[in-house]
């Protein structure tokens, strides 16, 4: 009897939930939540990742209808540029990715240069290109979902992100500043000696 009173005394002390059975091992909570973009601490730029991290996995399709996969990347230096033809600033930069990336690597088989244009139909994606004279690939990228991998949904572009032939991000840049564009284009050219 005096057994029985001690386990209802604790009963009502802990809580009746927890004396349901009085046999029953209590289980050791288990983690399940995955840190997922909206659970992830944006920097100052807006970005969710950091330099050193891996690249965030995604495929893309092209306006000439291929598709590209990050992680079929691993082994090349690849760089995305985030743009959009609303954005004043990407269609400065544009011009500048062409003459002083894209026509220097393109031809080398370890480059990859993907522009990623943020939730626009392909026709606007074309004319994008005509107008600013790119002849990178572009990829579309409805709904902001890939972009959204790598910065807040609600981050602004211009935006480029360098990853290594690891898959490893290197370099990541905001807007279009000369002399951080001067640094991005010269890691490049180390990357690839």
């Amino acid at each position: 009897m005096r057994k029985f009173c001690l386990f209802a005394l604790a009963c009502v002390l802990f809580g009746a939930g927890a004396c349901r059975n009085r046999n029953q091992v209590a289980e050791t909570p288990q983690i399940t939540e995955v840190p997922t973009a909206d659970t992830l601490v944006a920097d100052e730029n807006g970005y969710l990742v950091r330099v050193g991290d891996v690249a965030p996995d995604f495929t893309v399709k092209l306006t000439d209808g291929y598709s590209v996969n990050l992680a079929d990347q691993r082994g090349k230096v690849v760089m995305l540029q985030f743009t959009a033809s609303w954005c004043g600033i990407c269609r400065q930069e544009m011009p500048h990715i062409e003459k002083q990336i894209w026509q220097r690597h393109k031809d080398n088989p370890n480059f990859v240069l993907l522009g990623i244009d943020r939730d626009e139909p392909v026709e606007k994606v074309l004319q994008l290109a005509e107008s600013t004279g790119v002849t990178y690939p572009l990829a579309l990228d409805p709904g902001a979902d890939v972009f959204a991998k790598y910065a807040l949904r609600s981050a602004g572009i211009t935006r480029n992100v360098l990853i290594d032939k690891d898959g490893k991000i290197v370099m990541l840049t905001r807007l279009f500043k000369e002399e951080e564009f001067a640094k991005l284009v010269a890691t490049i050219d180390e990357m690839l000696k």
